[in-house]
């Protein structure tokens, strides 16, 4: 029952595939409108490109992730969330893809493993468990690098924060200075030398490609923030929009803005001091718990015996 069924699923497989390679989908229509958007969005308005750093990708993994880009875009999925933190980590969307449906298909190696451990131990040759397992392994393994890059994402957008609160600050010292707006954004960067963390590097790189582009510094960095999706560079460049002639008003409103982040910034850290405070907490209270079982199970068990 078990290998006609599997025999059935592979060869449905198979033909699927064959007739998708065959007879390729034609673009849907959410598809074709986010096209359309786009080319309204370039024409209407210079955009930065964001350059992230080189992978070490094989020939085949950037191909088979273009492949698997290319099917999310013929279905209208943008996946903005993953696209936007592989930006910030810096990654590639389509070495992203190849290295998931490559870790699935490794997970899927698990079936000809367990099954032959199975034979070897004397155990049976049932295929239900070691096909089961192997999905579970393959399901496993496919969603292990969203797991990797939301975390780091998380800890990257973290810092970021932090560097945006000296950015503001930094820009509201050269504004009392007397400097413009555009200015005092690039004399901020500036200040931190040749070699900025990565943070830094990324606003700077953003200010020098406004020139080029032909844009606003605050409409970089805007664009930057929904690269990213940092809010804090948004509401920046919105900020800087609404009173870009006017210095006072935006040297007061980036102190309050530096302020309000810091202020985040300090109960977040006291909110993960909290977190692990009640660990460690929990831990002392299991150790506790062990060594007082460790004295009495002696005494329980003569008790028990006499």
């Amino acid at each position: 029952m078990v290998e006609g069924v599997l025999a059935g699923g592979a060869f449905g497989l198979g033909a699927f595939l064959l007739l998708r390679a065959l007879f390729p989908a034609r673009p849907g229509l959410v598809a074709r409108l986010l096209a359309l958007d786009a080319v309204r969005e370039d024409a209407g308005a210079p955009r930065l490109q964001l350059v992230l750093p080189d992978e070490e990708v094989s020939a085949f993994r950037r191909g088979l992730g273009v492949r698997l880009a290319r099917f999310l875009m013929s279905r209208g999925w943008e996946a903005r969330s993953i696209r936007a933190d592989l930006a910030l980590v810096g990654r590639s969307f389509e070495g992203f893809l190849a290295t998931k449906v490559l870790l699935a298909a490794a997970g899927l190696l698990a079936f000809p493993v367990l099954l032959g451990w199975l034979v070897l131990m004397e155990w049976g040759t049932s295929l239900a468990i070691p096909f089961w397992a192997a999905v579970v392994v393959a399901v496993v393994f496919f969603f292990l690098p969203d797991l990797q890059i939301r975390r780091d994402a998380a800890a990257r957008r973290r810092d970021f924060r932090h560097v945006v609160g000296a950015f503001l600050d930094l820009v509201s010292m050269n504004l009392a200075g007397g400097r413009g707006v555009p200015e005092a954004l690039v004399m901020a960067v500036s200040v931190s030398g040749e070699q900025p963390n990565w943070a830094m590097s990324r606003i700077r790189d953003a200010l020098s490609g406004a020139r080029i582009v032909g844009i606003t510094p605050w409409q970089a960095l805007g664009q930057l923030g929904e690269e990213i999706n940092v809010d804090e560079l948004r509401d920046l460049s919105a900020a800087l929009g609404l009173v870009a002639d006017d210095g006072a008003k935006v040297r007061a409103s980036l102190t309050a803005r530096a302020a309000t982040l810091r202020r985040r910034e300090l109960a977040e850290i006291e909110g993960r001091a909290g977190e692990r405070s009640q660990s460690m907490l929990v831990a002392q209270l299991l150790l506790c718990a062990g060594f007082v079982i460790f004295l009495s199970f002696p005494a329980a068990m003569k008790m028990l015996g006499s």
